[in-house]
């Protein structure tokens, strides 16, 4: 199901400024992210909190699959960047910590703001991570 609207700053408007933002758990860490207003990050706000147990792949993301799957707005980004979060097909949430080049499609959702520690806290293997909105945390 395609997405209906374009990627943009989420709460592009001076007051909005804590609902773009997400938190992401990864054991003692939490990082946030700078979200996309776009109908996929919308619908993947609605099912905030969420915790995935996330796979390792190719030494470069973590990967987990929830259902059922949001709706779409996928595109080849030729090149993913460190702490982008984008959903691939409609119903894989994956989560980069080392840039490359791909011939892949993803529909984008946002990018962690600070990257310091990231690849650490992620490790080699599979992790258990959360992701909540900042706003709920207060």
């Amino acid at each position: 199901m395609p997405a209906d609207t374009p990627d943009t700053l989420d709460g592009a408007g001076p007051t909005d400024t804590v609902s773009k933002r997400l938190l992401i758990r990864v054991g003692q860490r939490t990082f946030t992210a700078t979200l996309l207003n776009n109908a996929t990050t919308a619908a993947f706000k609605a099912r905030l909190p969420l915790t995935l147990s996330m796979r390792e792949l190719n030494g470069n993301e973590k990967y987990g699959d929830f259902t059922p799957g949001l709706p779409t707005n996928a595109a080849n980004p030729g090149t993913i960047q460190t702490g982008d979060l984008m959903l691939y097909g409609s119903s894989t949430l994956v989560l980069f910590y080392k840039s490359l080049p791909t011939s892949y499609s993803y529909t984008r959702l946002g990018r962690i703001d600070d990257l310091s520690g990231l690849a650490t806290a992620l490790g080699n293997g599979n992790v258990t991570i959360t992701f909540d909105l900042a706003y709920r945390q207060k």
